[in-house]
């Protein structure tokens, strides 16, 4: 299970204690869970839930053994929502631009892609991931947020690469070093397709 993964299994009984009553009425709904980038003990994995308003989400770990369905970013690039919103329409938008390479729908619109349940309104970003086991020319990362920056609404396209994720504005941007984001931290970096001492 990697980053950005949703999880269905988690339960109120897997919550912490200090677990607001929100993250509890989120579980028991059934609502999925997404992993993140953190150090979980053994036999289990980070997760985050996700509440109604932008600003509840809670970080927890979930049992291994819990887990009873696994949808993965690019499990969701097909997926029509019928639903008439910014970030949809920037999704059909930049489907046929990434035809080919290995990308899928993160943030609200793959929880709300996945689930069914409505999570973007008319000013959500659309977050999307790159698989990028090969290093990407800045040069092409450049052109490709040209042409992610045509579209209805902003996109925020992370680039996985073998060691963790580095947003691709950061990447095409002037900066010598960016934020490398893996489970261990966050650290600035000259190549994110690197090993880090």
């Amino acid at each position: 299970m990697n980053a950005h993964d949703l999880l269905w299994g988690m339960t109120p009984v897997h919550a912490p204690a200090d677990a607001p009553a929100w993250v509890l009425d989120a579980l028991v709904a059934g609502h999925p869970v997404v992993v993140r980038r953190a150090i979980a003990p053994l036999g289990y994995v980070p997760v985050g839930v996700r509440g109604r308003l932008r600003e509840q989400r809670f970080a927890a770990v979930m049992p291994i053994a819990a887990v009873r369905r696994c949808v993965v970013p690019e499990d969701l690039r097909g997926v029509i929502s019928p639903r008439d919103l910014p970030a949809l329409q920037a999704l059909a938008q930049l489907r046929p631009v990434l035809a080919g390479e290995r990308w899928g729908v993160t943030g609200s619109a793959g929880f709300e892609l996945a689930s069914g349940i409505e999570a973007l309104h008319a000013k959500s970003d659309l977050d999307l991931i790159l698989r990028t086991p090969e290093r990407l020319d800045r040069g092409d990362a450049e052109d490709l947020l040209a042409i992610l920056d045509t579209a209805v609404c902003a996109v925020d396209l992370q680039l996985q690469t073998p060691f963790g994720a580095v947003a691709l504005r950061e990447w095409a941007g002037g900066s010598r070093r960016v934020l490398l984001k893996n489970a261990g931290g966050a650290q600035l970096v000259i190549d994110p397709w690197q090993a880090v001492a």
